[in-house]
């Protein structure tokens, strides 16, 4: 397999660096000369590299059959730099059918995000002492764009099923522009104009773009992190892949490989959106800033690199049979299954405040108690049975499993495919241990007393 250009990407990537204090000069921990340099170098890296990774990914699956290899050999005979402008200067700017996609998408996401049905939904309590709100309309909003792009590629004819692929390089032009002015927007929003008190600034602007300098923006009442997160990247990624799917059934007959990726996907991002508040209160949303980590992340590498193995099946239509495709097909299913039983298990336990049952049995919880920075006192409840008994991240487990199974279809004659599922594992495993981290430091020995009923961050007697 092809992987010295994948893996070097992979330590870039996990070198990414943690804020410190609670992002406000006048409170924030003092950092030392080499944090500072690595907090200001590391991000700078990521902004640098990541865009033309996302092109470089589109082209080498739709232009060099998939290969890392080909990939090199154009670097070694044109240079690296050479090569990226060959490829970037046609799509940097996007175009104007590319634009007009975007424009008419997030119109669309942004009125059902308002006025789709749904009921109100709180987020956590920030450290602020602030409770985002939003509207829980997830599942609706998720199948009626399914159905929109059915009508308007199959019904009505006003698009062609295949636009997304056949714009797709267009595409990551026009979103990365927009995303890189973005975030330096949300970077002076979070100066000028924050929509809480949950905001603030590091003292180091580049590190500041990057992370954030607000936990929950919003515009004219929008959310900005459930807009990328979910309905952008999540939602998106369900129509990119559908029109690879149409984009192979025209060049040569719809594959079983092609059903199987597609399946897979869409059961995983069904199981999201039906899960939607559980990701609103999850680590995630309650620590992550929205800046350059998150926004650039689900506007541009969301559809760039989750979605590429799928794109490289368009031009690979691999024949599993029966007996391989049905064993992929329900073993991922399988898998996603499990993820969502186990994050559906944890946010049943928190609504109930521990009065259910867990595989039929009575939970075993550890009591918790933190101190919030503004110096209260809050209970809490740690989960120590069922999915949470096995290890305290083995959710992680089968999300990485699923989608090993929906990139399998692509066989081995290449890396490429493989590589959001390398991504994905360094990514959990890297968060499993910021998770304990920021878990010790806010429960402190009530951490310690649950870590010795569940000692395994994620896979039993390995890790």
């Amino acid at each position: 397999m092809e992987t010295d250009y994948t893996l070097l990407f992979i330590v870039v990537i996990r070198q990414t660096p943690l804020p410190r204090g609670k992002m406000k000069e006048s409170t924030r921990a003092p950092v030392s000369s080499f944090e500072s340099l690595r907090n200001t170098l590391g991000p700078l890296a990521l902004i640098l590299l990541c865009p033309p990774t996302a092109i470089l990914f589109w082209y080498t699956n739709t232009q060099l059959n998939g290969s890392f290899l080909n990939l090199w050999q154009l670097f070694m005979e044109q240079g690296v730099i050479q090569t990226i402008y060959t490829i970037w200067a046609p799509l940097f700017f996007g175009s104007a059918i590319a634009w007009k996609i975007l424009a008419t998408y997030s119109v669309i996401q942004l009125i059902f995000m308002k006025w789709m049905p749904g009921k109100t939904f709180l987020g956590p309590l920030t450290p602020n002492g602030n409770v985002p709100v939003y509207k829980a309309n997830g599942p609706a909003t998720f199948f009626v764009s399914l159905f929109l792009f059915y009508l308007g590629a199959y019904v009505f004819s006003l698009f062609s099923p295949t636009i997304i692929y056949d714009n797709f390089g267009e595409l990551l032009g026009a979103l990365n522009i927009f995303s890189l002015f973005f975030c330096a927007f949300l970077l002076l929003k979070g100066y000028v104009a924050p929509s809480s008190t949950d905001a603030g600034s590091s003292g180091n602007v580049i590190f500041d773009y990057y992370w954030g300098t607000e936990l929950y923006p919003r515009i004219f009442g929008w959310d900005i992190k459930m807009f990328t997160n979910c309905r952008f990247g999540l939602l998106g990624w369900a129509l990119i892949i559908l029109s690879f799917a149409a984009k192979q059934e025209e060049l040569y007959g719809l594959s079983d490989s092609m059903l199987v990726a597609v399946a897979l996907q869409l059961l995983y991002i069904t199981k999201f959106f039906f899960w939607e508040t559980g990701y609103l209160s999850s680590l995630d949303i309650m620590h992550d800033r929205a800046g350059y980590y998150i926004c650039w992340g689900c506007l541009v590498w969301v559809p760039g690199i989750y979605t590429s193995s799928t794109l490289y099946l368009v031009n690979h239509p691999n024949h599993l049979g029966i007996v391989l495709s049905s064993l992929f097909l329900v073993l991922g299913a399988a898998c996603i299954t499990i993820n969502y039983l186990a994050d559906r298990q944890r946010q049943r336990v928190r609504l109930t405040k521990g009065q259910c049952t867990v595989w039929r049995r009575t939970p075993f919880l550890i009591p918790a108690t933190y101190v919030t920075e503004k110096g209260d006192k809050k209970n809490s409840i740690l989960l120590a049975s069922g999915w949470w008994g096995v290890s305290r991240h083995f959710h992680y487990v089968p999300e990485i499993l699923g989608a090993l199974f929906w990139t399998l279809p692509a066989l081995f004659d290449n890396f490429s495919p493989y590589f959001y599922v390398v991504f994905l594992t360094v990514l959990l495993v890297d968060r499993a241990f910021r998770d304990d981290q920021r878990c010790s430091t806010k429960y402190k020995d009530d951490w310690n007393h649950y870590c010795e009923k569940v000692p395994y961050k994620i896979i039993p007697y390995v890790i």
